[in-house]
């Protein structure tokens, strides 16, 4: 497993193969999914955490189940740029991952995804303990969807359509 940057991972996948978005919290592990065509973020059920050997195994079930190519998982940092203190443990599991899979992930700044995910589902009109179980994937979604806006950019930019 490697950590890559994004411009790495697009030059990396390949037509059709979708990638995962990660909010990893401390009692469960958001998760969102691209389309093949990675144009869309889906939010997915939750993982509920239990210990990092689970949480690994199902994780990696979900990955094989639906052909991923690659993790995008949120980077905590704080406004002024500086870490969070959620940086240290986010790059602790990525590092536990490399024992357990080839996968590639991606680190991407979540900087106001909670609170975008948080603001959308009010919008939608969900109550509070619909929130309360939906928050972590749909901010994973707002995640992966800034991965995917910025994948987009860049096969404009060194793949241009002709």
């Amino acid at each position: 497993m490697t950590t890559l940057t994004i411009e790495d991972l697009a030059v990396m996948l390949l037509p059709g193969q979708p990638i995962a978005g990660l909010d990893l919290g401390t009692k469960t592990i958001g998760l969102a999914m691209s389309d093949l065509g990675r144009r869309f973020a889906t939010p997915r059920p939750v993982i509920k955490r239990v210990k990092f050997t689970q949480d690994a195994q199902v994780l990696l079930a979900f990955a094989e189940k639906e052909k991923v190519a690659a993790f995008v998982i949120g980077l905590p940092m704080n406004m002024d740029g500086s870490a969070g203190p959620r940086v240290q443990a986010t790059r602790a599991f990525v590092r536990s991952m490399a024992d357990k899979t080839a996968l590639p992930f991606v680190f991407w700044d979540e900087r106001l995804s909670t609170v975008a995910a948080e603001r959308a589902l009010l919008e939608m009109d969900v109550s509070r303990a619909k929130r309360a179980e939906r928050i972590d994937s749909a901010a994973a979604s707002f995640i992966l969807q800034g991965a995917l806006d910025r994948l987009s950019a860049l096969g404009r930019t060194v793949f241009p359509e002709t």
